[in-house]
């Protein structure tokens, strides 16, 4: 039995990266083997096991056969006498495809570590056709290393529109094309994420809702970027600068697909594309089985963030109608989630717009704390009964908000 560590630690640690997680692949060995030495058996597809001390992977080496479409049909074989560079054959990319021995030798049969000097994110071999969630995965190392300046070899851009062309990607199922997207949100550079899928052709499969909206024109008094598409990227990208909530990101990525089919006649203005987006994004939610606080903030964010652009020419009781609509009163844990969403969409265009000071914050802050303040008890006191408490407090609140926004 040779154990070797494997993949992502050793080229984070070759990049000078911090390493995360270790996985370690066993060569020479069968699961009996693992069993007695107090391994933990965990793998359901193929034998994955927990060290007793230390509770790291350890997978036994192995190779794969493609057996039928998309990304589960595949046989796996694993045994004494898979070897180790047999095993990091079937990986997807040379950067992935290294290991390290005991004594700190690096086995590199597929010249990964001259590509992390090129940074190049290249295919290891052929059989990267077989999966179509390696699509995905190279989009996000793409997202990953953005800001390191990798880029994808030529060859395998290739062979991920052919995957594209001939039906592959279409076999991806939505739990894992959302397991894929989130943690591309999570990254540094989300919108090359989006960026690649598009270039090679995916986008228009996984995401047709922001695939349309490349090429949509806006007003450029508004919006110097002009198309929809690269607003939205970089909606996205200034989310990155101000939340590491992948919520937020998510809902800065689809708050303006109501943009993508606003009728011709109307180009380059939207109008009410507000509510067009809501049963866009709860239909993209819906296929790709989204989580509901994702799906909820997203839909509250597309609906509403027109009143965060225009907080200031707001009556106090369309302001209390925002609060009411995103649920505030019940769920105040919301406003900040929401608000830098909106603040997001607002520094999402070049020039000056990423760094001007934006007075909508600050406002609707202290607009729904006033509101949150009025105190109910004073009304039940009065023996208000019914819809009259609720109109009561209404008022209240409404005069509430008008006082704090004098001051």
């Amino acid at each position: 039995m040779k154990y070797f560590l494997v993949g992502g630690c050793v080229r984070d640690a070759l990049l000078g990266l911090p390493v995360k997680d270790r996985d370690w692949v066993v060569v020479g060995a069968s699961p009996d083997d693992m069993l007695r030495e107090g391994y933990t058996a965990v793998g359901k597809d193929f034998p994955v096991f927990l060290h007793p001390r230390t509770h790291e992977e350890y997978a036994l080496a192995r190779t794969e056969r493609k057996t039928g479409p998309g990304y589960t049909g595949f046989s796996f074989h694993a045994a004494p006498d898979v070897t180790l560079e047999q095993d990091l054959q079937r990986r997807d990319l040379t950067i992935n495809a290294m290991a390290q021995a005991a004594d700190g030798t690096l086995i590199d049969p597929f010249h990964g570590r001259q590509d992390l000097q090129q940074r190049l994110l290249r295919h290891v071999s052929r059989a990267f056709v077989e999966d179509p969630v390696r699509i995905l995965r190279v989009a996000r190392f793409a997202a990953r290393f953005a800001e390191h300046g990798f880029r994808i070899a030529d060859e395998t851009m290739i062979l991920m529109q052919e995957m594209v062309d001939n039906g592959e990607v279409d076999a991806l199922v939505p739990e894992r094309v959302w397991q894929e997207t989130e943690r591309a949100l999570g990254e540094n550079t989300p919108s090359r994420f989006f960026e690649v899928l598009r270039e090679c052709g995916a986008l228009a499969r996984i995401f047709p809702e922001i695939d349309q909206l490349f090429g949509v024109p806006q007003p450029p008094e508004h919006h110097p970027e002009i198309d929809t598409g690269v607003h939205v990227m970089m909606v996205l990208q200034a989310a990155v600068r101000l939340s590491p909530d992948t919520r937020v990101r998510f809902a800065a990525l689809v708050h303006d697909l109501g943009k993508g089919i606003t009728p011709k006649a109307e180009l380059p203005q939207h109008i009410e594309h507000e509510e067009r987006g809501v049963p866009l994004v709860e239909a993209l939610c819906e296929r790709l089985k989204v989580p509901r606080d994702y799906r909820d903030i997203a839909v509250l964010v597309t609906r509403y963030h027109l009143y965060f652009h225009r907080a200031r020419e707001l009556r106090a009781g369309t302001i209390l109608k925002l609060f009411q609509g995103l649920d505030l009163f019940r769920r105040p844990e919301r406003l900040e989630l929401f608000l830098l969403a909106c603040e997001a969409d607002s520094r999402g265009r070049p020039g000056d717009y990423q760094t001007r000071k934006l007075e909508q914050p600050a406002l609707l802050r202290t607009a729904f704390a006033a509101a949150a303040n009025v105190d109910v008890q004073p009304i039940l006191d009065r023996g208000l009964t019914g819809k009259a408490i609720a109109d009561e407090l209404q008022q209240q609140r409404i005069k509430a908000i008008q006082s704090a926004l004098k001051h």
